[in-house]
Parts: structure tokens; C-alpha cells; sequence
């Protein structure tokens, strides 16, 4: 189902990296005064989502700027490639550190100082934080996402900025909990093994997220077409439009959240002048742009003799 609501990623991401930056400096210093190894984990966290919600503001600033000469369809794949590395960022900068420590610490552990009190004041207090984070990401995020369900909306989404923000805090919220079990269980048995233990389970979340996001911003980056029911609508545009016979060729691609290449071949009525086919193209072009208006670039080439039966692209989808 389509909807008409347009999410506000821009607030989206500053509400992260606002709340990420605040939260780092917090954890760093719980993580001095305790030596708690989880609580430092958390801080690479924290400090890693800073820097990637900085990465994807670069990418939506990029995407924007034109030069024409140098990329005539746009720059909007900026979004998409800051995305990628964003996901690489939480792979090895969070995921793959905080594995390293808890390891290090489970096999040279070290007795903890200080109260647990600390580090557990800082986790809940992060807790909130990024709770909040969660839920302005969470509130645009269904604005756009309609009657679809969660997971469906999450990974079709064809704006990589929302899913990734709303990926890290998911798994900043669960860290947080699974680094407070952890500085508990070790409070009170006084043994650091349980410390080392949620700093590598803390790893191995971030890694998982890290590996999805980048399976997903991978393939929006090679060029995803629009989906089946956005493919639907245009061909049902495209074939009410006087003199169009039938749609035998369509081609998209995504160049960024809101802008998409349409390549399409079209049989027109028998016999019609130069003159008429090309009102009939530009009659086609602006339909559907009103009916689909991320279709910025739409190139519709004449055929009277194409198989549609061996078109792929024309093939729904499975």
C-alpha cells in the first residue's frame, strides 16, 4: 500500500547523533572510573554510531549537489554509498572491537574497580537516551511504511537512512541491557568473566546488524528496480494514455530514495505521424510523474515488434 506521508530522515539522524555523542562521553568516563571492559564496548558503540549518523548527513549533503558534466543523472547514490560504509563502520569499529576486548579481558581478566553503581547510573540513563533516539526513528519510519509489516517495510524501503538509524538503535538498546546483566552478574559474583562474556556478545549483535545493513545498502547500491507495485501502477499509466497500445519493455532503476531511471518500450497505434508520437511521449511522461513523482529521468523508446514474452523485466516478480 502506498502512502502519501513523507518521512523526515534529516531530524531523524540528528536526534541520533545527537543523543549518541552525549551518551559516548558518558560511557567513556563510566568506563574509566569502573574499568568495566562492557561499558567500554558500549562507548566504541556509542562513538561509532556518532560518527556513522555524521556519515550518512555527509551522504544526504552529497546527494543534493549537482554537476551535471561530471554525473549527468545526479549524485543521488551518495546516499546509498554512505549507507554501505556506515554498515561497515558498525561491522568492524563497534562489532569487531568490543569481540577483541571481551576476549582479551576473558583471557587476562582483570578485577574491576569502583562501584558498579556508576556504570549501572550511566546504562540507564543511556537507556532513555537512546529509547527516545528509537522512537523518532520509529514514528517516521510509519509514516511511510503504511499497511506493510515491519520487516517487509524495513528491508523494501528504497530510503537506506531510517532503516540503518533505527538498525543501530535496536541494537544500542539491546546492548545497553545486555551490558547492565553483565556489570550486575560481575558486581555481585566479583568475578570479571561475566564483564568479558557481554562485551563479546555485544560484538557479535553489532557485527550481525553490521553484516545485515550492508547485505541491504549492497543491493540498493547495484541498482534495485522499484517494486512490483510501483512497476504495476506505471505500466497500468503508461497503457491508459491515448495512442499507447502496450507497454512491452520496462526498465528501473533506484539512483536514490527519490529519484528513479525509467526505460520504457511502448507499442503505439498503427500508422501515427512522428508529430503524434511524440505528443503521446511527452503526454506519458507527465502522467507519470503525477502518478509517481520519483520518477525523475523517463526515456520511452517506440516498438512495433518486440517480445514481451522473453522480457524478464516485464515478468512479475517472485
Amino acid at each position: 500500500m502506498k502512502s502519501n506521508s513523507k518521512s523526515d530522515a534529516h531530524k531523524v539522524v540528528i536526534a541520533a547523533l545527537l543523543g549518541n555523542l552525549g551518551i559516548a562521553v558518558a560511557k567513556f568516563v563510566a568506563a574509566w572510573l569502573s574499568g568495566s571492559t562492557a561499558i567500554l564496548a558500549e562507548g566504541v558503540h556509542s562513538l561509532a554510531d556518532t560518527g556513522n549518523q555524521g556519515l550518512l548527513l555527509v551522504g544526504m549533503g552529497l546527494a543534493k549537489q549537482q554537476r551535471p558534466d561530471l554525473y549527468p543523472l545526479g549524485r543521488d547514490k551518495e546516499s546509498y554509498f554512505w549507507a554501505f560504509i556506515v554498515a561497515l563502520l558498525l561491522f568492524f569499529v563497534g562489532g569487531v572491537f568490543a569481540v577483541y576486548e571481551g576476549l582479551h579481558k576473558l583471557f587476562a581478566p582483570e578485577q574491576t574497580h569502583g562501584s558498579p553503581l556508576i556504570p549501572l547510573g550511566v546504562l540507564a540513563v543511556s537507556l532513555l537516551m537512546e529509547s527516545g533516539s528509537f522512537l523518532v526513528a520509529f514514528k517516521e519510519f510509519n509514516k511511510v511504511r503504511g499497511q506493510a509489516g515491519f520487516f517487509k517495510a524495513l528491508f523494501s524501503s528504497k530510503d537506506p537512512t531510517i532503516p540503518v538509524v533505527l538498525l543501530e538503535d535496536t541494537a544500542a538498546v539491546a546492548g545497553l541491557v545486555i551490558a547492565s546483566l553483565a556489570i550486575g552478574i560481575s558486581a555481585l559474583t566479583h568475578n570479571p568473566m561475566a564483564d568479558a562474556a557481554g562485551s563479546i556478545v555485544i560484538g557479535l549483535l553489532l557485527c550481525a546488524v553490521g553484516l545485515l545493513l550492508a547485505r541491504y545498502t549492497r543491493s540498493l547500491l547495484l541498482g534495485e528496480g522499484v517494486t512490483a507495485q510501483v512497476r504495476a501502477r506505471t505500466v497500468a499509466v503508461v497503457e491508459s494514455t491515448d495512442g499507447v497500445l502496450k507497454v512491452t519493455q520496462f526498465l528501473s532503476m533506484h539512483l536514490g530514495p527519490e529519484a528513479v531511471i525509467l526505460a520504457l518500450k511502448v507499442r503505439f497505434e498503427p500508422k501515427m505521424a512522428l508529430e503524434e508520437v511524440e505528443r503521446v511521449i511527452d503526454d506519458i511522461e507527465a502522467r507519470v510523474r503525477a502518478a509517481e513523482p520519483e520518477m525523475s529521468k523517463i526515456f520511452v523508446e517506440p516498438d512495433s515488434d518486440y517480445d514481451a514474452d522473453r522480457d524478464l523485466a516485464l515478468r512479475p516478480a517472485p
